[in-house]
């Protein structure tokens, strides 16, 4: 009797872990930032991400430009060169630029609400629009390294441990 139970628990966190963070779970279009720029998708719920491009704080709201990739099992964008093309996220509030950085990876869950052209470089690119109902800003990833003392007796020495600092 207790193996389906334990089986049953394991199976259902290793299930949340695979869904990723609570605001980022439901169902979304499957429609990419690239066919969403030819206007497709208009008015679809969707969760895209990527890395931030540029942050935009405005009078009542702040726009993300982000470089869309693929997403991940737990809804993390890819560590790959795929992209799947530029959009928008705009939401209410105030993001401060320097947390929000160019580089640093976001997921956005929102509706598609138009398409706008804007530049990048001297390229004229639509970016589809995202009115944003979850902006989530993923930690970034910390390789802090210092050398700690290992072994006993013979063989004493220091060696490599990973440990943050914060």
């Amino acid at each position: 009797m207790i193996r389906p139970i334990a089986l049953t628990a394991i199976v259902l966190s290793l299930a949340a872990c695979a869904a990723g963070p609570g605001p980022l779970r439901g169902t979304f279009s499957t429609i990419t930032p690239h066919d969403a720029s030819e206007g497709q998708g208009v008015g679809d719920t969707v969760r895209w991400g990527g890395l931030i491009a540029a942050t935009e704080p405005l009078s009542d709201s702040t726009c993300f430009q982000v470089v869309g990739k693929p997403l991940g099992r737990s809804a993390r964008p890819t560590d790959d060169d795929q992209t799947d093309g530029r959009f928008l996220a705009c939401r209410e509030g105030f993001y401060d630029p320097k947390i929000f950085a160019e580089g640093r990876e976001i997921t956005v869950v929102g509706r598609i609400d138009n398409v706008e052209t804007r530049k990048v470089g001297e390229y004229d690119y639509k970016h589809p629009r995202v009115a944003a109902d979850v902006i989530y800003l993923w930690p970034e990833e910390r390789n802090d390294y210092r050398a700690v003392p290992y072994g006993f007796g013979y063989g004493f020495g220091y060696g490599y441990s990973r440990y943050r600092y914060y």
